[in-house]
């Protein structure tokens, strides 16, 4: 480590005192508040960077106190100033932001920011550097753009730099500090891709089992495909969901891990990447058939209407969460080309519509349990519990009740050898469903049912038991 205690110490902000890029979350608020302005953006670009900036600040609001911080970083700096230590933040984002930092922070003497005029980037910012402290300073950036200042400067603070940058400053200035996030990037984007969530789409598979066709190998072999291409379809809307919900997923107690909220991933790569996996499920889709193809694309309207609209209507949203499940069975019998019945689609609205409720309430409790009584985001407060608990129960029994009712209908009794087995069956949705409601009202539920299910003991036992007790149901014959 130089000594360089006397030197002022300059600091950055994209990408350094933050890992996200503020002007690329600016502009994702503007698209999200002013859809039409995305026909703007190229004319505000037009006028140049630094206007571009200027611009975007206008329109939009970032909340900068929601932002993620290298807290590492923070550390160091507010150590460095109790020393007695000058600092200043210069960032090439407009001083709008920059200030705004400043001000949430509390930590800075100095902020050099870009304005309509000026864009505080390269050797623009190290003019402003030597102008506002002189050419006695220490300055810690993440970029190859930060070469020019880094070489002016008395010693270097890296930050997560890639190798090639940080031999390049090594080679040419003291370092000073070093910080760096050892993140595993293949389990940061299967975070993203949320590839637990595909678990869901094994509901494409249900009407062929259902009808008891899993030994046709060319019926099996499409709905696989077409698993697959639904799969990775689904993928590129969470990760639009996450993008789009940056702002309320950075005020939830868990949701701000995730890898987009938590700015591990870079939204530009998001974005990219989104675009990707959708055009290759489309492809996939199409493959399998045009009928699934549709089913794929209205499932996307769906849920891309909940993401921008729906979501944030107290029960509508829930209602919506319960349809989408039902429309991955339908779309698996138009790629089986078999036949779905009503029974089939009424238990999945039911029990669906629960554990969506179950979602949601654990939110609640979880909103609850840390002392606050609106969620940010969406209409719901922790006094509707009160009608959520009974409401989610009751939607549970009444899958339970359509069970039963298939169990004694005709069809039944025609496809199924023994079907009083299928009793079983129905005990176990009582107990797993009265599981969950159980551990959602003790505080213990995940975020998301599905995770739960995955990882509760019990609950995998009780699936597989009432998986054996419907196969037992349809091919064992007792006398």
């Amino acid at each position: 480590m130089t000594e360089t205690s006397l030197a002022a110490l300059v600091v950055d902000l994209d990408g350094t005192l933050t890992p996200t890029d503020t002007l690329v979350e600016s502009v994702l608020q503007v698209c999200k508040r002013q859809p039409h302005a995305i026909f703007k953006l190229p004319f505000w670009l037009a006028k140049g960077r630094a206007a571009f900036k200027a611009r975007v600040a206008q329109a939009s609001s970032l909340d900068v106190e929601s932002l993620p911080y290298r807290t590492d970083l923070l550390e160091y700096l507010r150590a460095e100033k109790r020393k007695g230590r000058q600092l200043v933040l210069a960032t090439a984002a407009h001083t709008d932001i920059a200030d705004a930092v400043a001000k949430h922070l509390d930590l800075f003497d100095k902020v050099l920011g870009s304005d309509e005029n000026h864009n505080l980037k390269g050797v623009n910012k190290l003019e402003a550097i030597r102008e506002a402290v002189g050419p006695n300073f220490v300055y810690a950036g993440d970029s190859k753009a930060d070469l020019p200042i880094w070489r002016a400067a008395q010693a270097a603070i890296l930050v997560n730099t890639s190798k090639p940058v940080a031999k390049f400053v090594r080679e040419h200035t003291p370092i000073e500090q070093e910080f760096t996030a050892n993140l595993n990037q293949i389990r940061l984007w299967l975070r993203a891709l949320r590839v637990h969530q595909w678990l869901k789409n094994l509901l494409i598979f249900v009407p062929l089992l259902t009808a008891f066709s899993f030994d046709d190998l060319d019926k099996l072999g499409t709905v696989v495909l077409g698993f697959f291409g639904f799969s990775l379809a689904a993928s590129a809307t969470y990760m639009g969901n996450d993008l789009w919900d940056l702002d309320s997923d950075r005020n939830h107690p868990r949701k701000k891990f995730r890898p987009f909220a938590s700015a591990e991933l870079p939204i530009l790569k998001g974005l990219a990447a989104a675009c990707g996996l959708l055009l290759t499920g489309l492809v996939l889709a199409l493959a399998v058939s045009q009928a699934f193809l549709g089913m794929l694309l209205l499932y996307l309207f769906v849920t891309t209407t909940y993401t921008w609209l729906l979501k944030s209507y107290v029960l509508i949203d829930v209602m919506v969460l319960s349809l989408l499940y039902t429309l991955r069975i339908i779309a698996g019998s138009v790629a089986a080309s078999v036949a779905t019945s009503s029974w089939l689609l009424a238990f999945s609205v039911f029990i669906f519509f629960s554990l969506a409720l179950v979602k949601r309430c654990s939110e609640l409790v979880a909103l609850q349990q840390k002392g606050r009584e609106t969620t940010h985001g969406r209409d719901y407060r922790a006094v509707d519990l009160v009608v959520l608990w009974p409401l989610g129960v009751s939607s549970a029994l009444c899958a339970v009740v359509v069970f039963g009712l298939f169990i004694t209908s005709a069809e039944t009794q025609i496809r199924y050898l023994n079907p009083q087995l299928l009793w079983f069956v129905a005990i176990g949705l009582i107990y797993w469903l009265a599981r969950l409601w159980i551990k959602t009202a003790r505080g213990e539920m995940h975020d998301d049912p599905l995770v739960f299910a995955v990882r509760d003991f019990g609950s995998r036992i009780t699936v597989l038991l009432m998986l054996f007790a419907t196969l037992a149901a349809h091919f064992s014959h007792w006398e």
